[in-house]
């Protein structure tokens, strides 16, 4: 059962972590989704984040998935276009895999898109690692400061979770990506306001360069693509680099394009490589 977050937000470091919060109300949920829009410190702004947690007994410590969008999509793409909350949960009632909540994330919605990393306008990077997490613990009263973190993400977000999850390997426990853009630059293309690829404020701006740097502490790593999508190459070109670099990681190719078609099938991976990690299977490096 959801709460309600009120203005008695819990503090901080002695702060609150948002200065307002906007929940959607109980009545209006449909398929156990909610919408929060909060006001980020770090993006000096609101934000939206969509929340789901099974209707199942949740343990305490509910592990937290993050779900990171693409170019031009928003915090609702992963549920109501690529339904992963139907796919959660599925996957819990057959006992496949353990409770989990999922945390849906905006960009920060700047532009066409901005691959979660730290600009002038905004530190998109921080407000996934620190501030979504607070909302999910908020609206979710079993996940907790102790519940284990998770991040996966396709295309944009598929570079925000290699990146983030390189960047933070003490935030998560495990790292997946679907359809994958490897760096700002692949992103250039499609955004009308392209990103400031090469500014010195931008650290790691290719997902390799990000698991390279913190390859001694990275968490349980997998990514994929589909062998129609025209990332494809900088796929298998980030998978032989890492290779190259003796990074551990897991890369497969499926069937399949850039669409949702291929997201909606293929985060069943993601949601049971966390599981695989939760239960400590002993090839979770490798899986």
């Amino acid at each position: 059962m959801w709460i309600v977050i009120s203005a008695s937000l819990s503090l901080v470091f002695g702060m609150r972590p948002f200065r307002t919060v906007e929940l959607s109300p109980s009545l209006a949920e449909f398929g156990g989704l909610r919408f929060a829009t909060v006001h980020s410190t770090l993006l000096g702004g609101r934000a939206d984040v969509t929340l789901w947690a099974p209707s199942t007994p949740k343990p305490a410590d509910l592990p937290l998935v993050i779900l990171l969008h693409g170019v031009y999509g928003s915090h609702w793409a992963w549920a109501l276009k690529g339904r992963v909350h139907h796919t959660a949960r599925r996957l819990i009632e057959a006992g496949e895999i353990p409770p989990m909540a999922l945390a849906m994330p905006s960009d920060g919605l700047r532009g066409d898109g901005t691959a979660y990393v730290p600009l002038a306008s905004g530190n998109y990077e921080r407000w996934i690692v620190d501030e979504v997490p607070l909302v999910a613990r908020e609206a979710v009263p079993e996940v907790t400061e102790a519940s284990p973190r998770f991040i996966s993400g396709l295309s944009m977000g598929g570079f925000g979770a290699l990146r983030l999850g390189a960047r933070h390997p003490k935030v998560f426990r495990g790292i997946s990506a679907h359809s994958a853009a490897t760096s700002l630059k692949t992103l250039s293309p499609f955004l009308a306001e392209p990103l400031p690829v090469g500014d010195s404020t931008v650290e790691d701006s290719t997902a390799l360069e990000a698991l390279v740097r913190n390859r001694a502490s990275l968490p349980p790593v997998r990514f994929d693509c589909g062998v129609d999508d025209f990332l494809i190459g900088h796929n298998r070109d980030l998978h032989a680099a890492l290779d190259q670099a003796q990074v551990t990681h897991k890369y497969e190719e499926f069937p399949g394009g850039h669409t949702w078609e291929y997201w909606e099938q293929n985060v069943e991976r993601s949601l049971r490589f966390f599981a695989r990690i939760l239960s400590g299977a002993s090839d979770s490096k490798s899986v």
